[in-house]
């Protein structure tokens, strides 16, 4: 392999062989090298400028065309060289896993979602029927429908919230208060209502009292039931004309929560979470609560929506995989 020298070591050398004289980079009256010696032979900036330093740094060229050589040799020497490395230990159990997820799931949870296909659209019967095989816990689940939609919430007429009747109920019973006053505090008695007050009421959930599912107030109440916003708003109890729980016609909302009436709302990001039931419902129970929520979500389809309205739907159990559907089939699907 070729060696290239600097400038200045060939030039010395080639002086050294000619036995030519090169002007001295000292002297007595200046003993410091000037500026343009140093230029022309930074070698010589190491030598003492007296008599016979010429050999000596002819012998330092060499020396230095000698480490290069060798180094050289070396760099090509490992160029050609194969590096050996020990391959990795294959990894075991959970961290084997491809997607990251995974590595924090549990036994139950890796074995039931080999059931159904990631990416795979399901029609709803056949997700349906899927969703029962996959909830085998100790308890009965509930059952939801996660719907994105192309809303942005942000903007106000982009917002999404109503209510749907689940033909079958929700499988749960749903504890109801009412804020009234006057003769609608024994309407609201007779209709079934568990928790029924005014003033007393209000005091007591400033305190404190939060056991009720539901509260429903009189239009008149209003007013006192505005300070309560703070307390009843991130539970997501606080009454609202939207979601039927501020109504003239109390016995009538009773009646509506007590066999199943759900209220929802989309979040942040455009999605809304629907429970329609539980995994002991028979699939029929299921399609039909499925399909009120999907008209009900439809039917309340936001004034700034605009293109697509639907971007994915899933269905799964509380503790179970979710189920992707297809959803052109799902909009036009008719018992």
């Amino acid at each position: 392999m070729a060696v290239c020298a600097t400038h200045s070591s060939l030039m010395i050398a080639y002086a050294a062989s000619k036995d030519l004289k090169i002007p001295s980079l000292f002297s007595s009256a200046n003993p410091r090298p000037n500026k343009l010696s140093v230029a022309l032979y930074p070698p010589l900036v190491l030598l003492a400028g007296r008599r016979g330093s010429f050999p000596v740094v002819v012998s330092a060229v060499a020396a230095e065309a000698d480490v290069d050589t060798e180094d050289a040799e070396q760099n090509e020497g490992t160029s050609t060289a194969t590096a050996v490395l020990d391959p990795p230990k294959p990894k075991k159990g959970k961290a084997a896993l491809l997607l990251k997820r995974d590595r924090t799931r549990s036994k139950r949870f890796l074995e039931i979602q080999k059931l159904r296909e990631t990416k795979k659209e399901y029609d709803v019967k056949t997700a349906i029927s899927l969703l029962k095989q996959t909830a085998n816990t100790r308890f009965v689940e509930s059952v939801e429908a996660h719907f994105r939609l192309n809303i942005d919430p942000k903007y106000n007429d982009q917002q999404l919230r109503a209510t749907v009747s689940l033909p079958k109920g929700t499988g749960q019973t749903v504890k109801v208060a009412v804020l009234a006053q006057g003769e609608k505090v024994d309407e609201a008695k007779n209709a079934g209502a568990d928790i029924v007050g005014s003033d007393d009421l209000i005091e007591q959930i400033k305190g404190g009292f939060m056991e009720f599912d539901k509260l429903i107030a009189s239009p008149d109440m209003m007013v006192k039931v505005a300070g309560l916003g703070k307390i009843l708003g991130p539970r997501g109890l606080m009454p609202n004309p939207k979601a039927g729980t501020v109504t003239a016609n109390i016995p009538q909302a009773i009646e509506e929560f007590k066999k199943g009436k759900v209220e929802f709302r989309a979040d942040k990001t455009g999605i809304v979470h629907i429970p329609f039931g539980k995994v002991n419902f028979t699939e029929e129970d299921l399609l039909v609560n499925f399909l009120a929520a999907v008209k009900s979500v439809e039917t309340n389809k936001p004034k700034g929506a605009k293109g697509v309205y639907w971007k994915s739907a899933h269905i799964c159990s509380s503790m179970g995989p979710s189920i992707k559907l297809n959803i052109r089939e799902m909009i036009d699907f008719k018992p």
